[in-house]
């Protein structure tokens, strides 16, 4: 057995790489940046109300957080750094006439434009030298000039250190970086600019990128350019954060991590999650026992009929149905205690002066809908499953032996029976470990419980691209574990199977 589990603990890695590797993937392929401000239909329209980003350094957040997470490189491999001068040429040339080359007659869409302006201003620290020479030399246009001198400024400038905890080291980066910002900025060159204030700035820009050139690999080497080639992209660079376990700050407040925002909400979908999955487990065996003992009996028919229509009714119908005929104005049977209709427990001015017990009381009356919400839809289809599996079990050799030899009905219905039929049961639901993040989301909403997929749907609304990740990298892992620990579960329910067989 540890040699099975040992196996397929190693073999979660390279899974996981290949699950977040396809989901990076998809997630940054996908139309749209991933964390962009403003989304710009062909037409030229703002599909998001937000300010819009420019490639050229104005929008200061916007930048610190995508050259803090590598949104500003290739996704998967950086040809950037053998951009060619002709390249570079045509590209300046199609944003200051917005025509895809000067014999045309039409103008390249809003969209386009928008995104070659991102592109440009991307790749910028890997053509400084093309860059450089376009704006030192007097023979090309002055707008030639004015757009390569702001995109060196874009391509020099440095983002600074976010966070509450820095070390001297990053504080003193941060000041140097200030300084060096402020300068490429005050230099850029401008149509208003006299001949000699040209050429003085030109001299400041010069004499700033001799001096930090080496230092920004401004000029990579063969050797430096393959490496670039791999490691100087997108999914290299949140790859070695996740190998870190750090997984970034919420988008609109560097101040909160990920993994702290997670962890708030962890015990909120955790009960949501397994609570359901365990009740589950039990009563779909126990209907399935009783559909299959009065197999196509009245209650077999009446059973299977309820299921089915439970099957069919979407939990957005179920959920206000709960609320507005259940508990509102109504309290739980036999009891005067009003049944609650939001949140996991009561205010934090009553929860605090609760004991022990009664803060239990207070949680369990406060899931018990959403409980029930969560779980009827699974309930009906795994009762049908086990009914299926229980029948296929009643008809082995050994149940009939073990009824032949006298074996008393309620243990050959537990022991022999429900036993082996909960397998395959446990397979279905070993999957569903990977959704104890999730939660559930119509619920979650709807009943006011700040889990983890209320918060996941607010990070998809936002594109709130860390939590998204992470969310994507969690669901994984426990799909796995779950699946893990179902292998081991066969072992126990059925001595006949071992992991050596299932490995």
């Amino acid at each position: 057995m540890t040699t099975y589990i040992l196996k397929r603990i190693l073999l979660i890695f390279p899974t996981l790489f290949c699950i977040i590797l396809v989901n990076f993937a998809i997630i940054n392929l996908a139309p749209g940046d991933p964390v962009t401000l403003t989304e710009i239909s062909p037409e030229g329209n703002a599909m998001r109300r937000e300010t819009i980003s420019t490639p050229f350094g104005t929008d200061e957040r916007y930048l610190q957080f995508r050259e803090r997470y590598g949104l500003t490189l290739p996704i998967l491999f950086n040809t950037w750094p053998w951009t060619t001068v002709e390249e570079v040429k045509q590209s300046i040339g199609v944003l200051i006439t917005r025509k895809s080359n000067p014999q045309a007659s039409e103008e390249i869409s809003t969209k386009a434009y928008h995104d070659l302006r991102i592109e440009m201003g991307d790749k910028a620290r890997f053509i400084m030298p093309i860059l450089f020479q376009l704006m030192n030399d007097p023979h090309e246009p002055l707008t030639v000039r004015i757009l390569a001198s702001q995109l060196i400024v874009r391509g020099g400038s440095q983002q600074a250190y976010l966070g509450p905890h820095l070390t001297l080291e990053e504080q003193t980066f941060n000041s140097q970086i200030t300084t060096d910002n402020n300068l490429l900025r005050n230099n850029a060159l401008t149509s208003q600019d006299s001949p000699t204030l040209i050429e003085k700035k030109i001299g400041m820009l010069k004499t700033w990128y001799k001096a930090h050139r080496q230092l920004y690999h401004y000029e990579p080497t063969t050797l430096e350019k393959i490496q670039m080639f791999f490691f100087d992209t997108r999914f290299c660079r949140y790859f070695k954060r996740v190998l870190t376990l750090d997984f970034g700050t919420l988008r609109n407040d560097n101040n909160k991590t990920v993994i702290h925002e997670v962890t708030k909400r962890f015990k909120y979908s955790l009960t949501l999650s397994v609570t359901p999955m365990i009740i589950t487990l039990f009563l779909s065996l126990f209907f399935g026992l009783v559909m299959a003992i009065y197999h196509n009996k009245p209650l077999d028919h009446a059973l299977n009929l309820t299921f089915l229509v439970l099957y069919a009714i979407p939990i957005f119908v179920v959920a206000p149905f709960l609320i507005e005929e259940v508990a509102l104005n109504n309290t739980f049977p036999f009891t005067s205690i009003p049944i609650p209709i939001s949140g996991f427990t009561s205010p934090e001015g009553i929860y605090d002066t609760l004991t022990s017990q009664e803060r239990v009381l207070d949680i369990l009356q406060h899931i018990f809908l959403p409980i029930i919400a969560i779980m009827y839809g699974t309930l009906a289809v795994q009762s049908r499953l086990a009914r299926t599996a229980v029948l296929e079990v009643m008809h082995q050799d050994y149940v009939r032996t073990a009824r032949a030899k006298g074996v008393p009905p309620l243990q050959l219905w537990i022991r022999h029976v429900g036993r082996n039929a909960a397998t395959p049961l446990i397979t279905s639901l070993a999957g569903s470990l990977g959704v104890i993040l999730g939660g559930s989301l119509i619920v979650e909403i709807l009943f006011e419980i700040n889990g983890f997929g209320k918060f996941f749907y607010d990070a998809v609304i936002n594109r709130d691209y860390n939590v998204i990740m992470f969310s994507t990298l969690a669901g994984s892992f426990l799909a796995l574990i779950g699946y893990l620990v179902a292998d081991i579960a066969y072992t126990v329910l059925d001595p006949r199977v071992t992991l050596s067989e299932l490995g």
